[in-house]
């Protein structure tokens, strides 16, 4: 019973944005620095092949030139450039908590700029935040589109760039927290800001914690199964399938990656929805299961809901129980 009314409210909050577009599939080597001259198909793989034997070297980057702060919001130059200028200036939104620990977090695909609960709940709990917007969000959007779409689209290139490019952000913004004097700096994701946090977690040893709300262990798995990508499948379906898709997104899913967690003693949260229909529990699950085969420690909470009700309470209010309490301890 509990289950039919979670995915009844699960369906009704995905409704109510219905501006989603369906864009055009497109391989996007340009996005990549690929000639289009090449087969894009066997281009691409030899790309992603590259790049899994080097995963360290893709997602590396110098710190920002220059950070500007005004007390309120800090920005500084994207790692990666990109066609559209207002997408190469990181904005992030931060809140004093105290010196002690600060996190970056990183917010949902489509996150609204004033969606800030998060970071105010750690702030009165003695935990600062760098609250970033992610590619080709808030001012980061170029002006002719509606929604974020550029960060999860059928354009296979662009949104493995994107990806990147955020966690090069992430890896900045804690740049940032260390010149400000932090002792620790942990980073904290949800939905999409989970992956791209458990990928800048893997790849930078300075974070001393982890917190993923909405886990997964494949990119395309989600897009593909999930309720929120339905539009996004709709076009990638007619010039690619999953199997093919599950290898050229792997760059930009934890899966690969999380052996790079073994021996490295972090602590790490991972929070899931038992009803959740964007991130399906089966791949939450298997994602527990190789952490566990793995024998990399972590502790994870299952909530009675789906995706979007975790943002609504009473699960919102437990999971930020369960995320203080973590951090706290």
């Amino acid at each position: 019973m509990l289950r039919s009314y979670i995915e009844r409210r699960e369906k009704f909050l995905h409704g109510r944005d219905n501006n989603r577009k369906s864009l055009p599939f497109e391989w996007g080597l340009e996005y990549l620095g690929l000639h289009q001259n090449r087969n894009p198909n066997a281009a691409m793989r030899d790309y992603v092949s590259r790049t899994l034997i080097d995963s360290p070297t893709f997602y590396s980057c110098e710190s920002a030139p220059a950070f500007e702060f005004d007390g309120k919001i800090v920005k500084f130059p994207s790692a990666v450039e990109t066609p559209y200028r207002e997408n190469n200036i990181v904005w992030g939104r931060y809140f004093d908590g105290g010196k002690d620990l600060a996190m970056v977090v990183l917010p949902q695909w489509n996150s609204k700029w004033d969606e800030l609960a998060l970071c105010r709940l750690l702030q009165r709990a003695g935990i600062s935040s760098v609250r970033l917007s992610l590619p080709y969000h808030h001012h980061r959007r170029p002006a002719h589109l509606e929604r974020s779409e550029y960060l999860v689209s059928p354009n296979v290139g662009r949104t493995l760039a994107a990806v990147q490019q955020a966690v090069l952000d992430a890896r900045r913004a804690a740049d940032w927290l260390f010149e400000c004097g932090y002792r620790r700096v942990g980073i904290l994701g949800t939905s999409i800001g989970s992956c791209i946090g458990f990928l800048t977690f893997a790849h930078d040893k300075r974070f001393s914690t982890g917190v993923f709300v909405h886990i997964s262990n494949f990119f395309a798995d989600v897009v593909w199964t999930g309720l929120s990508t339905k539009h996004v499948r709709q076009s990638l379906e007619t010039a690619i399938d999953l199997q093919q898709l599950r290898f050229l997104w792997s760059p930009i899913s934890p899966y690969p990656f999380i052996e790079r967690l073994r021996d490295l003693n972090r602590p790490i949260l991972m929070l899931s929805g038992r009803f959740d229909l964007t991130f399906l529990p089966n791949l939450s699950q298997q994602t527990y299961q190789e952490f566990d085969r793995r024998g990399i420690p972590y502790e994870s909470v299952w909530l009675p809901c789906g995706h979007y009700t975790m943002g609504k309470f009473p699960f919102s209010a437990i999971a930020g129980y369960h995320i203080v309490r973590f951090l706290r301890s």
